[in-house]
């Protein structure tokens, strides 16, 4: 027994052993306290779903216009817990898709969304995969503005003009195709129902196809100041007194006279064409002598509203036995000269002062008068400021009633312009007899040249 304890292989089991044993204690040690410090060997791993995460598209944006990408997608991250956490709350990772490259082709093509700057010790999944897009020329080009309104909403009996633009023009930024598809560029002024006044507001700009489907482009600027001028026809007639009733025994009536003679009428073309005076009746039953009274005028139905709602009557009487009461009263707005100087010596001399008076200068204004351009060059458009006008005639009324719109032409020139904007002279050609006002005697005239298509 001692010789096997003195020998060398024995002695070497032994340290062989003692050494197995520390390394086991050791280990055993060692993972004790990484569970008492919370540690792990094999970390826990798990699934976050981050949902609508931005993405961002890499292209040539001065020369390219690209559609199609979506503006978000959701991004499955899978990996160590406490890594998902922090991913989730900072979102500290990009999606994108690149289209940078100089040689990219035009036209629809799939790319694959990308992630950058997510933990290396983190897997993502993006949904979806891939997108469609198109990739077209980036074209930018100037177009001219339409206004537009609903004419339905205007007051009865009012009438618009043309809405003016200000600027005339937008610059329209887009693909390719979606520029040579725009028809039409509107801006929609809106208005409330019973407009009855002129309108300054903004609108909206927008790019509309042949079938009105708003175009995918960029417009600048975005919206436009539109002006539209309301105005209601109006017609000048005469108030016309009508004696009602019978004057007192021992009265009679010898004049009868208003103040002011006439009144201005607001309505439409076709109401007022119908009217020539204005009837206002006068009971002459209860007066006694010479009499100023203060009556309403009658407003027709068909019009909208008059200039004023009142009329001052003077009536002036003479007391006469009652077996000469027989004669006729005297309404100077109604009686002939010839039968006042027989009936009527009393009133001789004024009626000889009335006839030496010149015929009384009356007024007729009309509305939206067509203002046409003559003289234009075959490689030049003009545009108006405006297209119509109002005009005022003024003449004796019998010439004034004969007149119609036809009657009257508003020319401009625009034969020796140059391109760029002019103030120009309004022409004007109205019936012999007439004299004529314009609120503005020239017109602001555009010329521009012609696009020359190829």
């Amino acid at each position: 027994m001692d010789k096997f304890t003195n020998s060398a292989w024995f002695m070497r089991i032994v340290a062989f052993a003692l050494a197995a044993l520390l390394f086991i204690s050791i280990n055993f040690e060692m993972e004790s306290d990484k569970k008492s410090l919370g540690l792990s060997t094999a970390p826990e791993i798990s699934t976050e779903t981050i949902e609508n995460v931005p993405v961002e598209v890499y292209y040539d944006r001065e020369n390219l216009v690209v559609s199609g990408v979506p503006e978000t997608v959701d991004v499955t991250l899978k990996g160590a817990k406490s890594l998902l956490i922090n991913a989730k709350n900072q979102r500290d990772f990009k999606v994108y898709v690149d289209l940078s490259d100089p040689a990219i082709s035009m036209g629809d093509r799939t790319v694959t969304f990308k992630i950058s700057e997510l933990n290396e010790k983190l897997v993502a999944t993006i949904d979806p995969e891939y997108a469609e897009v198109n990739v077209q020329e980036r074209v930018t080009k100037e177009f001219s503005v339409e206004a537009e309104y609903n004419s339905s909403l205007l007051e009865e009996g009012y009438t618009a003009g043309q809405p003016t633009v200000s600027p005339k023009t937008v610059k329209i930024t887009g693909a390719k195709d979606a520029i040579e598809q725009i028809s039409y560029v509107k801006a929609n002024l809106e208005i409330s129902k019973g407009l009855n006044e002129t309108v300054n507001g903004k609108a909206t700009v927008k790019a509309l196809d042949r079938d009105l489907n708003k175009l995918d482009v960029t417009i600048e600027p975005s919206s436009v100041a539109v002006s539209l001028e309301v105005s209601i026809p109006s017609k000048t007639v005469s108030i016309a007194p009508k004696q009602t009733g019978k004057a007192k025994d021992g009265i009679r009536i010898t004049s009868i006279s208003v103040e002011p003679k006439e009144v201005t009428l607001f309505g439409s073309e076709t109401s007022l064409e119908k009217i020539d005076e204005i009837n206002l009746p006068v009971n002459i039953s209860k007066i006694d002598g010479d009499t100023e009274l203060e009556l309403d005028l009658n407003k027709p139905e068909s019009v909208q509203k008059m200039s004023l709602g009142k009329a001052q009557v003077k009536i002036r009487t003479e007391k006469v036995d009652v077996d000469e009461e027989n004669a006729e009263p005297v309404v100077e707005e109604e009686e002939p000269e010839t039968e006042q100087k027989q009936e009527e010596p009393v009133v001789e001399e004024e009626a000889e002062e009335e006839e030496d008076k010149p015929a009384a200068i009356e007024s007729k204004t009309f509305n939206n008068i067509q203002i046409v351009p003559v003289g234009i060059q075959d490689d030049q458009d003009a545009e108006l400021e405006s297209d119509v006008t109002s005009i005022t005639l003024l003449g004796e009324a019998d010439d004034l009633k004969k007149i119609t719109k036809d009657d009257i032409n508003l020319t401009v020139d625009v034969s020796n312009l140059d391109e760029g904007t002019h103030d120009v002279d309004l022409a004007v050609t109205v019936p012999e007899g007439v004299d004529w006002e314009l609120d503005s005697k020239t017109i602001s005239v555009t010329i521009t040249q012609k696009d020359e298509e190829t």
